[in-house]
C-alpha cells in the first residue's frame, strides 16, 4: 500500500511487503468478510506456520524455547481446524472450547457425557461442565441489554469456568451504580464478578511521526489489506473522512465504520496506493505473510503490530466479550493479553499466519503490561462483503 510516485523509500518499503500502510498495526504476525465463507472455515495451510523471527517474537513474549513455540503453533493450528467438528459432534450439549496449553489439545465443554465419545473422536479432550453454550450466551445478552456505568469494565462468556465472568474497576467494585448493575447481571444466569485495575480505553493518539496513517488531527494503525482498501478500528475516523498515508499523501477516505456498539471500519485505497496480504514486523521481526483468517480458540498464542509500540506477544484469554468504553459499549471482541499504547488503534492481530482481528483498545501499556481487545476479522469482512487480500 506505498505510495509509487514519491522517493526510493515508498519502494523499499514496498518490496518488504507492503508498505506501512497496507497494515500499520496489524502486521503482527504474532505478537483496535468475503461473507460466511472466509469466515469461519478457512482451511489452514500447508505452509510452515510462522518465520524464524517470528519465533523469536514468541520466546521472547512467551518465554518458550524454539522448539517449544514451533511445536505449540502446530498444535494451535490444529486446535482451530477442529473447533467446527468438535462443535458439530457435541451438539445441544456443547458448553465451548479452548485451546489447552498444558495439553497441547482443543479441549471440549459439554453437558451431556453421552457426547463425549463422539467428542473426543474428532482429537478434542473432553470437559463435562454444568452449562451450555447455548445458556451462558443467553445470559450474557441479558447483560449486554442492561446500561453498565463506567466501573463496570467488560463481561463475557468463559467456557472454562461454566459461567459467565462480569470484571469490574477494584477502586469502583464499592459504587452503588455498580453494585446495582452487578446485581442485575446476577439475575441473568451463571454469574461471577471479578476485579481488574483499570477501565479499557481506546488506543488512537494525535498526530506524531511514524508508520501511520492519519485522519484529522487522529494517528491509527492500518489492519489488513483486503481487495480495494483496508480495515481498522471504528473509533478512529467517520465514514467519508480523508485518510492519509505515513508520508502525508492521500490514501482515500473510509467506507463504512461503526463505533461504539462495534469497533470496525474499512478503507478504500487509491491515488497509486496498493493493497498486499502483509503484516509489518518493525525490524523486531520480519514481515509476516498473510494466508486466512481461521480463528484461534482461547488459550492460543496471538501477537499484534501497531504504529506505536510495533510488535508484541501473548494469548488468546477470551471470545465475545462485551467491553465497557466511556463512549458505550462494544460487543463481540476477543481478549489478549499483548500490551498495546496510544496509537496502535485499528492495528493487526495475527496467529501463525491467520489474521485475527483489528486492535481496538485496552489498559495498562507496553512497560507494565495489560490487556488488548481486537473486533474478529471475520464479522468485519461479512459486514461490509469485502475478501481479506490472503497470500
Amino acid at each position: 500500500m506505498t505510495h509509487p510516485t514519491n522517493t526510493s523509500a515508498k519502494r523499499r518499503r514496498a518490496a518488504l511487503g507492503a508498505g506501512v500502510c497496507a497494515l500499520l498495526i496489524g502486521t503482527a504476525a504474532s505478537v483496535g468478510l468475503p461473507s460466511a465463507a472466509a469466515a469461519d472455515s478457512p482451511s489452514p495451510t500447508a505452509t510452515a506456520p510462522a518465520s524464524s523471527s517470528l519465533l523469536t517474537a514468541m520466546q521472547k513474549d512467551l518465554g518458550l524455547s524454539k522448539p517449544e513455540a514451533v511445536k505449540r503453533l502446530a498444535a494451535e493450528k490444529k486446535a482451530a481446524a477442529l473447533q467446527g467438528m468438535a462443535r458439530n459432534a457435541a451438539g445441544a450439549s456443547f458448553g465451548g472450547a479452548w485451546y489447552d496449553v498444558t495439553a497441547g489439545k482443543l479441549t471440549v465443554a459439554v453437558t451431556d457425557k453421552a457426547k463425549a465419545g463422539a467428542v473426543r473422536a474428532t482429537g478434542a479432550d473432553v470437559r463435562f461442565v454444568t452449562h451450555t453454550e447455548r445458556q451462558l450466551d443467553s445470559a450474557k445478552k441479558k447483560i449486554d441489554a442492561l446500561k453498565a456505568p463506567s466501573g463496570v469494565s467488560s463481561w463475557h462468556v468463559d467456557p472454562q469456568a461454566s459461567r459467565v465472568i462480569v470484571n469490574v474497576v477494584a477502586s469502583r467494585s464499592g459504587d452503588n451504580d455498580v453494585r446495582a448493575f452487578v446485581a442485575q447481571a446476577a439475575k441473568t444466569g451463571p454469574v461471577t464478578v471479578q476485579q481488574v485495575s483499570e477501565a479499557p480505553r481506546t488506543l488512537s493518539a494525535g498526530t506524531v511521526g511514524g508508520d501511520p496513517y492519519y485522519t484529522g488531527n487522529v494517528r491509527c494503525s492500518i489492519g489488513f489489506s483486503v481487495y480495494g482498501g483496508f480495515v481498522s478500528a471504528g473509533h478512529c475516523g467517520q465514514t467519508g473522512a480523508a485518510v492519509s498515508g505515513w508520508d502525508g499523501s492521500a490514501i482515500g477516505n473510509f467506507q463504512g465504520s461503526s463505533f461504539p456498539g462495534n469497533d470496525y471500519s474499512w478503507v478504500n485505497v487509491g491515488n497509486g496506493w496498493w493493497t498486499v496480504p502483509v503484516v509489518l514486523g518493525w525490524g523486531t521481526v520480519s514481515d509476516q505473510l498473510v494466508r486466512g483468517s481461521a480463528v484461534a480458540p482461547i488459550g492460543a498464542s496471538i501477537c499484534r503490530s501497531g504504529s506505536t509500540s510495533h510488535w508484541h506477544c501473548g494469548n488468546v484469554l477470551a471470545t465475545n466479550e462485551t467491553v465497557n468504553y466511556s463512549q458505550g459499549a462494544v460487543y463481540e471482541m476477543t481478549k489478549t493479553s499483548v500490551c498495546a499504547e496510544p496509537g496502535d488503534s485499528g492495528g493487526s492481530f495475527i496467529s501463525g499466519d491467520q489474521a485475527q482481528g483489528v486492535t481496538s483498545g485496552g489498559w495498562g501499556n507496553c512497560s507494565s503490561g495489560g490487556e488488548t481487545w481486537h473486533q474478529p476479522i471475520n464479522e468485519i469482512l461479512n459486514r461490509y462483503g469485502l475478501t481479506l487480500h490472503t497470500a
